[in-house]
């Protein structure tokens, strides 16, 4: 019965990542503090997973922060993109909460990367409207390959998840 329902879980994975093949065009996302700005074509050649975060005060995005920093590490051919709206003085205070500093947080500026690339919006959040927390998967050759929208804040796609949705493309 376990396996019957892995099996469905990766088909399910896979095939949502099947209908979304259209190539991402470049763009440019600039950096908390002095980091260096993250450019997708300069990931040219590897995974790029795009972790759009919610607003400052979120609790569940520190965790989802800390568990692909954490569970990820080892994956040389995939790049971590963690994404949010906020101001770079927000962003440095939340990312005090971090377990791990040695990433990068980036700031998608009123949410345009977001909107160019259909995440939904009119999330209700802190008295707000935002877009949905989602995870964005880029392949190596610059299509989108995988997408998930969570429907609250605390909908995100585990760390498990993600692996099996990824060794599916690999294979």
């Amino acid at each position: 019965m376990k396996t019957q329902t892995l099996a469905l879980l990766v088909f399910l994975f896979i095939s949502q990542g099947l209908m979304a093949q259209e190539k991402v065009k470049d763009f440019t996302l600039p950096a908390v503090g002095d980091e260096k700005p993250f450019v997708l074509s300069e990931a040219k050649g590897k995974y790029v997973v795009l972790h759009f975060l919610l607003k400052t005060e979120c609790p569940y995005c520190i965790r989802h922060t800390n568990d692909y920093v954490e569970e990820t590490a080892g994956l040389k051919d995939v790049v971590q993109v963690f994404i949010k709206p906020d101001s770079d003085e927000e962003i440095k205070e939340w990312a005090e909460n971090l377990e791990e500093d040695s990433f990068t947080i980036y700031r998608d500026v009123d949410a345009h990367l977001a909107d160019e690339l259909g995440v939904p919006g009119g999330y209700s959040f802190h008295n707000q409207l935002v877009h949905y927390p989602a995870l964005i998967l880029i392949g190596p050759d610059g299509k989108e390959v995988y997408r998930y929208i969570g429907k609250k804040n605390s909908d995100r796609l585990p760390v498990k998840k993600f692996m099996t949705v990824l060794e599916g493309l690999k294979n």
